[in-house]
């Protein structure tokens, strides 16, 4: 009898989504946002859906904006599941996290296509400052040569009767 592919060898680098992390570790996955933070927004914005705005759940904010949190129902029921542990992102991952780790804001660094052009600009800009300071010296050497042109006297030619 064989085995199906989930249980072949490939499921055990580590690279599947589902009860493992990234580390390939039996600890389960769990959400890259602050539960914490979700816990202060939902506290005091609550009745609005900020929290879930934080989460990535535009639809189910919107809905609790426009009911004010569900006349206050859903505002205290989202308030225990976060505080418990147990309310999840848009990605379906739980909020457990205390703290608001550093891949958070990693994320919002300079990656892959946009770091190329700002290199690229970057280079561009280079070229342009040298293009000007050629031109500024030019510029200055014409200078020089007008000045230079004023201050030898002319010849005059003499005068016929």
């Amino acid at each position: 009898m064989t085995l199906p592919e989930v249980y072949g060898d490939d499921a055990d680098d580590g690279e599947g989504e589902g009860e493992r992390g990234p580390t390939g570790s039996s600890e389960p996955e769990v959400s890259k946002r602050s539960r914490g933070v979700a816990l202060v927004l939902a506290f005091f914005g609550g009745f609005f859906g900020l929290h879930r705005f934080y989460v990535e759940k535009p639809r189910t904010a919107i809905a609790m904006l426009l009911t004010l949190g569900g006349c206050g129902v859903w505002y205290l029921y989202d308030l225990v599941l976060i505080a418990a542990g147990e309310f999840r992102d848009s990605e379906d991952l739980p909020l457990r996290r205390w703290g608001v780790s550093e891949s958070s804001f990693a994320q919002h660094r300079l990656t892959g296509q946009a770091e190329q052009r700002v290199n690229e600009l970057q280079e561009q800009f280079d070229g342009l400052r040298q293009q000007f300071n050629e031109l500024a010296e030019r510029v200055d050497f014409a200078e020089r040569m007008l000045a230079q042109q004023r201050e030898t006297p002319r010849p005059q030619l003499p005068r016929g009767s």
